[in-house]
């Protein structure tokens, strides 16, 4: 093996050397080689500011995408994205449950600067995500941009949150955290599939409704660059696919019935191959929509981001990671991350540096001539230079807090204290599972990331009183 860094070895781990061994298809295992990340310097920017399309997968597992090591889950169009751009192996979100990472995303900021991010998720009407912060969306649209968001909000409900309150011209979608897949009947016990602040009648299957409005988004005549969020709320909970309107009618009762919660955990339901088939379903979706921007000529100066808001759930696959959604150990945070921007940045690539949601943010804002808020300054760090420029990705440390677990990360060492209040201390470089507790060894580098993560805490909103 040749020389290379911890790193870059633990990412090979994690992806790419893993989907050989877990035995993809023959052409995927016949196709080149990734290499690992170099940008393109120079590159022309002939077509003016590219538009953007950042898909999110909901719950959607680290290793849940056969490019990144599943062993029985087909997706040969993300895969195909991943081909034509840049996988990365060691992607974070902004937090461990759904509405956090879209508060860390929409503003680029931690999810603790805000009130409604204090909700790990939101569940009722009384928080959300204030119309006056300014988002990705409201910076783009000042900068010129069309902006809409397709898909699950997740930031707040009506009368008073709202997409199109935040900076989306248009909104079609859910507000609420789930949804039963044909009835759309939401969280909160009511109907919640709306265009704008109105309610939308459609009973078919959610996510085969989203994909039709993107693919119709990414098909009209645009006359100046566009940013659509487009967020599934597949694989999450329930598990239905399109052949199971009779299980969602079921569900559908139960909630009518006041058994919300316990109605769309659905804990009594799903199994590995009824998740394979959604994940699979997410795949062609995405694969339609993705379609739409080569039909329209649009495919060269989009820059696509494929990410998922936490680690996955029940029915997972996220190997060699330990935990999951909820909880800051890899499972729940990393997951996986593609890019594809094929004007300005080469295909077959795979990059292992540790970036995470708010870093999108800021990156997006740059690429799309957009400048962040000063009174709102950003947590994430444009990646801008590294995609661009051949620059290094800004040292910096990634911090995540959630009740009853905190992490950060610095370099290949990640501080982690655990819900009985232990702490412990990883190298990521050599050990993603996380098994190998180093603090003791090394209890003067974890007291300077432990005094890090509070330094950083000291500065966001306290939580309320449980």
């Amino acid at each position: 093996m040749p020389e290379m860094s911890r790193r870059v070895f633990g990412g090979l781990l994690g992806g790419g050397a893993v989907t050989a061994v877990a035995g993809t298809s023959a052409s995927a295992a016949s196709a080149p080689a990734e290499r690992p990340f170099r940008a393109r310097p120079g590159a022309p920017g002939r077509r003016g500011r590219p538009n953007v399309l950042f898909i999110l997968g909901d719950d959607l597992g680290w290793a849940d995408l056969s490019s990144y090591g599943a062993p029985h889950i087909r997706t040969p169009h993300l895969d195909r994205l991943a081909a034509q751009g840049v996988r990365f192996t060691q992607a974070y979100a902004g937090s461990a449950t759904c509405s956090p990472t879209r508060f860390s995303l929409y503003t680029g900021r931690y999810p603790g600067r805000t009130e409604g991010g204090l909700a790990e998720p939101l569940g009722d009407r009384s928080q959300g995500l204030d119309p006056d912060h300014p988002t990705l969306a409201s910076l783009l649209k000042g900068a010129g941009y069309a902006t809409a968001l397709i898909g699950k909000w997740h930031c707040g409900w009506l009368p008073d949150h709202s997409p199109t309150r935040s900076g989306w011209d248009e909104f079609f979608g859910n507000f609420g955290g789930a949804l039963e897949y044909f009835s759309k009947l939401g969280q909160l016990g009511d109907y919640d599939l709306y265009e704008g602040d109105a309610t939308y009648q459609d009973l078919r299957y959610y996510t085969t409704v989203l994909t039709e409005r993107a693919v119709e988004y990414v098909g009209r005549d645009h006359d100046r660059p566009w940013l659509l969020n487009l967020n599934y709320t597949t694989p999450h909970w329930p598990w239905l696919t399109e052949d199971d309107a009779g299980k969602g009618a079921e569900i559908a009762a139960e909630i009518r019935s006041g058994n919300v919660l316990g109605a769309l955990l659905h804990r009594d339901g799903g199994s590995v191959e009824k998740y394979q088939e959604m994940v699979e379903n997410l795949d062609a979706s995405v694969g339609e929509v993705l379609a739409a921007l080569r039909r329209t000529g649009q495919e060269e100066n989009t820059i696509v981001v494929f990410a998922s808001d936490n680690g996955g759930e029940r029915f997972s696959y996220q190997w060699p990671l330990s935990g999951g959604k909820s909880e800051l150990l890899e499972g729940g945070i990393r997951v996986p991350t593609l890019l594809r921007w094929p004007a300005r940045v080469d295909g077959r690539q795979v990059s292992h540096e540790p970036v995470y949601s708010p870093d999108w943010t800021a990156t997006l804002l740059e690429l799309g001539g957009a400048r962040p808020d000063p009174a709102y300054p950003l947590d994430g760090h444009s990646l801008a230079g590294y995609l661009l420029r051949g620059e290094e990705v800004p040292e910096r440390d990634l911090f995540w807090r959630v009740r009853g677990n905190r992490a950060l990360r610095r370099g290949d060492w990640k501080y982690y204290r655990d819900a009985d209040g232990r702490d412990h201390l990883y190298d990521l470089g050599a050990d993603a599972r996380e098994q190998a507790d180093l603090a003791a060894e090394r209890p003067r580098l974890l007291a300077e990331l432990r005094a890090a993560w509070e330094k950083v805490d000291g500065g966001l909103l306290p939580y309320p009183a449980a």
